[in-house]
Protein backbone atom coordinates (compact mmCIF):
# COMPACT_ATOMS: atom_id res chain seq x y z
CA UNK A 1 0.00 0.00 0.00
CA UNK A 2 1.31 3.33 -0.72
CA UNK A 3 2.03 5.75 1.82
CA UNK A 4 -1.28 7.80 0.43
CA UNK A 5 -3.27 5.19 0.53
CA UNK A 6 -2.04 4.51 4.04
CA UNK A 7 -2.57 7.99 5.30
CA UNK A 8 -6.83 7.38 3.55
CA UNK A 9 -7.07 4.31 5.51
CA UNK A 10 -5.98 5.81 8.63
CA UNK A 11 -8.41 8.93 7.99
CA UNK A 12 -11.46 6.70 6.62
CA UNK A 13 -11.17 4.43 9.81
CA UNK A 14 -10.84 7.82 11.99
CA UNK A 15 -14.15 9.10 9.99
CA UNK A 16 -15.83 5.76 10.97
CA UNK A 17 -14.62 6.48 14.41
CA UNK A 18 -16.35 9.88 15.04
CA UNK A 19 -19.35 8.98 13.68
CA UNK A 20 -22.21 11.61 12.75
CA UNK A 21 -22.84 12.26 16.65
CA UNK A 22 -19.17 12.62 16.88
CA UNK A 23 -19.46 14.97 13.92
CA UNK A 24 -22.25 17.36 15.47
CA UNK A 25 -19.41 17.61 18.65
CA UNK A 26 -16.65 18.40 16.29
CA UNK A 27 -18.69 21.80 15.82
CA UNK A 28 -19.24 22.17 19.18
CA UNK A 29 -15.62 21.54 19.80
CA UNK A 30 -14.60 24.60 17.52
CA UNK A 31 -16.56 27.00 20.33
CA UNK A 32 -14.51 25.38 23.43
CA UNK A 33 -11.59 27.69 23.58
CA UNK A 34 -8.80 26.66 26.09
CA UNK A 35 -5.81 28.23 27.61
CA UNK A 36 -3.05 25.78 27.28
CA UNK A 37 -0.17 26.53 29.67
CA UNK A 38 3.75 24.69 29.61
CA UNK A 39 7.10 25.47 30.89
CA UNK A 40 9.86 26.12 28.98
CA UNK A 41 13.36 25.67 30.60
CA UNK A 42 15.91 28.05 28.79
CA UNK A 43 16.64 31.05 30.15
CA UNK A 44 19.89 31.30 31.41
CA UNK A 45 20.61 31.01 34.87
CA UNK A 46 19.78 33.36 37.52
CA UNK A 47 16.64 34.99 34.97
CA UNK A 48 13.32 35.51 36.35
CA UNK A 49 10.63 33.98 34.52
CA UNK A 50 9.41 35.12 31.41
CA UNK A 51 5.41 34.75 30.52
CA UNK A 52 5.06 34.64 26.92
CA UNK A 53 1.59 34.48 24.66
CA UNK A 54 1.58 32.53 21.71
CA UNK A 55 -1.34 33.25 19.68
CA UNK A 56 -2.05 31.51 16.14
CA UNK A 57 -4.61 30.56 13.23
CA UNK A 58 -7.79 32.91 14.62
CA UNK A 59 -9.47 32.71 11.44
CA UNK A 60 -11.81 35.15 12.07
CA UNK A 61 -14.81 35.87 10.56
CA UNK A 62 -16.56 39.26 11.63
CA UNK A 63 -19.71 36.81 13.29
CA UNK A 64 -17.80 35.12 15.56
CA UNK A 65 -17.87 37.44 18.87
CA UNK A 66 -17.25 34.23 21.59
CA UNK A 67 -13.82 34.04 19.96
CA UNK A 68 -13.25 38.03 20.04
CA UNK A 69 -14.56 37.64 23.76
CA UNK A 70 -12.46 34.81 24.35
CA UNK A 71 -8.96 36.57 22.45
CA UNK A 72 -10.03 39.93 24.53
CA UNK A 73 -10.21 38.10 27.82
CA UNK A 74 -6.26 36.04 27.58
CA UNK A 75 -5.00 39.51 28.32
CA UNK A 76 -5.29 38.74 31.98
CA UNK A 77 -2.56 36.23 31.48
CA UNK A 78 -0.96 39.10 32.38
CA UNK A 79 1.93 38.09 29.81
CA UNK A 80 5.21 39.67 29.06
CA UNK A 81 5.37 39.22 25.42
CA UNK A 82 3.02 38.43 22.96
CA UNK A 83 3.71 36.12 19.69
CA UNK A 84 1.23 36.15 16.92
CA UNK A 85 1.72 33.46 14.31
CA UNK A 86 -0.42 34.08 11.55
CA UNK A 87 -3.67 32.78 9.78
CA UNK A 88 -5.70 35.73 11.74
CA UNK A 89 -8.11 36.65 9.01
CA UNK A 90 -10.95 34.08 7.22
CA UNK A 91 -13.11 36.59 5.80
CA UNK A 92 -12.54 40.45 4.24
CA UNK A 93 -14.55 42.30 6.69
CA UNK A 94 -12.38 40.40 9.46
CA UNK A 95 -9.86 43.57 10.30
CA UNK A 96 -12.02 45.58 12.33
CA UNK A 97 -13.28 42.77 14.50
CA UNK A 98 -9.85 41.18 14.66
CA UNK A 99 -8.14 44.44 15.57
CA UNK A 100 -10.64 44.54 18.56
CA UNK A 101 -10.06 40.95 19.43
CA UNK A 102 -6.62 42.11 20.01
CA UNK A 103 -6.28 45.25 21.41
CA UNK A 104 -5.59 44.18 25.13
CA UNK A 105 -2.79 42.76 23.60
CA UNK A 106 -1.33 45.19 21.50
CA UNK A 107 -0.91 46.77 24.81
CA UNK A 108 2.07 44.48 25.37
CA UNK A 109 5.58 43.89 23.72
CA UNK A 110 4.77 41.75 20.30
CA UNK A 111 6.25 39.96 17.85
CA UNK A 112 4.06 38.23 14.79
CA UNK A 113 4.48 37.13 11.08
CA UNK A 114 1.72 36.28 8.31
CA UNK A 115 0.25 33.21 7.20
CA UNK A 116 -1.42 32.72 4.25
CA UNK A 117 -5.20 33.38 5.38
CA UNK A 118 -3.51 36.60 6.08
CA UNK A 119 -3.29 37.33 2.48
CA UNK A 120 -5.80 35.36 0.84
CA UNK A 121 -9.17 34.94 1.64
CA UNK A 122 -10.18 31.10 2.34
CA UNK A 123 -12.23 28.98 -0.59
CA UNK A 124 -13.99 25.17 -0.84
CA UNK A 125 -11.71 22.96 -0.86
CA UNK A 126 -11.56 19.04 -1.20
CA UNK A 127 -10.51 17.71 2.07
CA UNK A 128 -9.10 14.58 0.72
CA UNK A 129 -6.01 16.94 -0.63
CA UNK A 130 -4.95 16.77 2.71
CA UNK A 131 -4.11 12.96 2.26
CA UNK A 132 -1.43 13.99 -0.32
CA UNK A 133 2.37 14.26 0.64
CA UNK A 134 1.69 17.73 -0.75
CA UNK A 135 -1.60 19.30 0.15
CA UNK A 136 -1.16 22.92 -0.95
CA UNK A 137 -3.22 24.99 -4.20
CA UNK A 138 -1.12 27.73 -5.92
CA UNK A 139 -2.99 30.58 -5.46
CA UNK A 140 -4.16 32.39 -8.54
CA UNK A 141 -5.41 35.46 -7.71
CA UNK A 142 -4.50 38.63 -5.90
CA UNK A 143 -4.18 38.44 -2.46
CA UNK A 144 -7.55 39.65 -0.84
CA UNK A 145 -7.46 39.93 2.61
CA UNK A 146 -6.08 43.01 4.04
CA UNK A 147 -2.83 41.72 5.26
CA UNK A 148 -0.95 45.00 4.52
CA UNK A 149 -3.56 46.78 6.85
CA UNK A 150 -3.52 44.10 9.49
CA UNK A 151 0.86 44.13 9.49
CA UNK A 152 0.72 48.20 9.57
CA UNK A 153 -1.52 47.65 12.86
CA UNK A 154 0.57 45.62 14.22
CA UNK A 155 3.50 47.96 13.85
CA UNK A 156 1.80 50.36 14.98
CA UNK A 157 1.08 49.31 17.98
CA UNK A 158 4.71 48.37 18.89
CA UNK A 159 4.87 44.95 17.48
CA UNK A 160 7.40 43.49 15.54
CA UNK A 161 7.03 42.86 12.20
CA UNK A 162 8.93 39.63 11.57
CA UNK A 163 8.22 39.18 8.07
CA UNK A 164 11.83 38.10 6.57
CA UNK A 165 13.74 40.01 8.84
CA UNK A 166 15.51 40.19 12.56
CA UNK A 167 14.47 42.42 14.99
CA UNK A 168 14.90 42.96 18.87
CA UNK A 169 11.81 43.56 21.93
CA UNK A 170 12.30 44.36 24.87
CA UNK A 171 9.98 42.49 26.94
CA UNK A 172 10.14 42.84 30.93
CA UNK A 173 12.76 45.14 30.74
CA UNK A 174 14.86 42.38 29.16
CA UNK A 175 16.13 42.06 25.35
CA UNK A 176 14.99 39.09 23.21
CA UNK A 177 16.53 38.24 19.73
CA UNK A 178 13.91 37.42 17.08
CA UNK A 179 13.95 35.70 13.50
CA UNK A 180 11.07 35.51 11.09
CA UNK A 181 9.79 34.23 7.55
CA UNK A 182 7.00 35.00 5.62
CA UNK A 183 4.69 32.26 5.24
CA UNK A 184 6.61 28.62 4.06
CA UNK A 185 3.40 26.98 2.98
CA UNK A 186 3.31 30.33 0.24
CA UNK A 187 6.86 29.73 -0.60
CA UNK A 188 6.88 33.28 0.39
CA UNK A 189 10.13 32.43 3.31
CA UNK A 190 13.36 34.14 2.48
CA UNK A 191 15.92 33.25 5.88
CA UNK A 192 17.37 36.94 6.74
CA UNK A 193 20.99 37.01 6.42
CA UNK A 194 22.93 38.77 9.63
CA UNK A 195 23.69 36.84 13.22
CA UNK A 196 21.45 37.31 16.57
CA UNK A 197 21.91 40.22 18.34
CA UNK A 198 23.39 39.72 22.18
CA UNK A 199 19.88 38.96 23.58
CA UNK A 200 18.61 37.46 26.85
CA UNK A 201 17.57 34.77 24.49
CA UNK A 202 16.89 33.85 20.72
CA UNK A 203 13.41 33.24 19.28
CA UNK A 204 12.42 31.57 15.79
CA UNK A 205 9.12 32.73 14.63
CA UNK A 206 7.16 31.15 11.47
CA UNK A 207 3.68 30.48 10.61
CA UNK A 208 3.88 27.37 8.83
CA UNK A 209 6.41 24.86 10.75
CA UNK A 210 8.30 23.62 7.36
CA UNK A 211 11.28 21.61 8.41
CA UNK A 212 13.56 23.59 5.96
CA UNK A 213 12.76 27.23 8.20
CA UNK A 214 13.40 24.54 11.05
CA UNK A 215 16.63 23.41 9.99
CA UNK A 216 17.85 26.92 9.34
CA UNK A 217 16.25 28.47 12.62
CA UNK A 218 18.24 25.52 14.50
CA UNK A 219 21.28 26.59 12.61
CA UNK A 220 20.47 30.44 13.37
CA UNK A 221 21.20 29.34 17.70
CA UNK A 222 17.41 29.92 18.26
CA UNK A 223 16.57 29.06 21.73
CA UNK A 224 13.06 28.33 21.31
CA UNK A 225 11.08 28.33 17.66
CA UNK A 226 7.22 29.07 17.57
CA UNK A 227 4.96 27.61 14.66
CA UNK A 228 1.40 27.72 13.73
CA UNK A 229 -0.69 26.66 10.93
CA UNK A 230 -1.25 22.86 11.54
CA UNK A 231 -4.23 23.17 13.80
CA UNK A 232 -2.70 20.09 15.79
CA UNK A 233 -4.06 17.91 13.03
CA UNK A 234 -7.75 19.81 13.60
CA UNK A 235 -9.64 15.98 13.37
CA UNK A 236 -7.20 13.60 15.64
CA UNK A 237 -7.90 10.28 16.89
CA UNK A 238 -7.74 9.22 20.42
CA UNK A 239 -5.11 6.77 20.71
CA UNK A 240 -3.44 8.14 17.61
CA UNK A 241 -3.07 11.51 17.52
CA UNK A 242 -3.04 13.67 14.57
CA UNK A 243 -4.04 12.39 10.75
CA UNK A 244 -2.47 15.34 8.82
CA UNK A 245 0.11 18.52 9.83
CA UNK A 246 -0.49 19.88 6.18
CA UNK A 247 3.20 20.46 6.20
CA UNK A 248 6.17 18.53 5.96
CA UNK A 249 6.85 18.26 9.97
CA UNK A 250 5.41 14.68 11.24
CA UNK A 251 2.73 14.08 12.76
CA UNK A 252 4.00 13.87 15.92
CA UNK A 253 5.17 16.97 16.06
CA UNK A 254 1.67 18.46 15.20
CA UNK A 255 0.84 20.81 18.27
CA UNK A 256 2.94 21.14 21.60
CA UNK A 257 6.00 21.52 23.02
CA UNK A 258 8.81 19.59 21.32
CA UNK A 259 12.19 19.75 19.86
CA UNK A 260 14.17 20.07 16.65
CA UNK A 261 15.38 18.65 15.53
CA UNK A 262 15.87 15.59 18.02
CA UNK A 263 14.26 15.02 21.28
CA UNK A 264 13.18 17.95 23.82
CA UNK A 265 16.26 19.38 25.20
CA UNK A 266 15.47 18.30 28.34
CA UNK A 267 15.42 14.52 27.50
CA UNK A 268 18.24 12.72 27.92
CA UNK A 269 18.73 12.51 24.35
CA UNK A 270 17.87 16.18 23.35
CA UNK A 271 21.40 17.47 23.38
CA UNK A 272 22.27 19.85 20.50
CA UNK A 273 17.95 20.40 20.04
CA UNK A 274 15.79 23.74 19.81
CA UNK A 275 13.09 24.13 21.82
CA UNK A 276 9.74 23.62 19.04
CA UNK A 277 6.29 25.01 20.03
CA UNK A 278 3.66 24.39 17.54
CA UNK A 279 0.41 25.82 18.43
CA UNK A 280 -2.86 24.43 17.40
CA UNK A 281 -4.55 27.59 17.17
CA UNK A 282 -7.56 29.02 17.56
CA UNK A 283 -9.58 28.57 14.15
CA UNK A 284 -10.69 26.71 11.04
CA UNK A 285 -11.55 27.27 7.80
CA UNK A 286 -15.13 28.66 7.82
CA UNK A 287 -15.68 25.80 5.30
CA UNK A 288 -14.82 22.74 7.76
CA UNK A 289 -15.92 24.00 10.89
CA UNK A 290 -14.67 21.23 12.83
CA UNK A 291 -12.42 20.00 15.45
CA UNK A 292 -12.11 16.29 16.61
CA UNK A 293 -9.91 15.70 20.27
CA UNK A 294 -8.45 19.19 18.92
CA UNK A 295 -9.89 22.25 21.39
CA UNK A 296 -8.81 25.75 19.99
CA UNK A 297 -6.50 27.26 21.70
CA UNK A 298 -3.77 29.83 22.74
CA UNK A 299 -0.38 28.92 25.20
CA UNK A 300 0.99 30.63 28.01
CA UNK A 301 5.09 29.55 27.72
CA UNK A 302 6.59 30.09 30.55
CA UNK A 303 10.46 30.69 29.96
CA UNK A 304 12.43 29.89 32.90
CA UNK A 305 16.08 29.26 33.34
CA UNK A 306 17.29 25.86 33.01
Amino acid sequence: MTPAGARARRVLGGVAVVGLAGLAYAHVETKLFTLRRATVPVLPAGEPDLRVLHVSDLHLTPSQQLKIDWVRSIAATDPHLVVNTGDNLAHRDSLGPLLHALEPLLDVPGAFVLGSNDYFEPVPKNPARYLLPDARVAPRRPPSLPAAELAAAMRDAGWKDLTNRRDVVVADGRPFSLVGVDDPHLDRDEFPAGRPDDAVLHLGVTHAPYRRVLDQMHADAADVVLAGHTHGGQLRVPGYGALVTNCDIDRRRASGLHGWPGARPDDADGAGSTWLHVSAGAGTSPYAPVRFACRPEATLLTFTAA
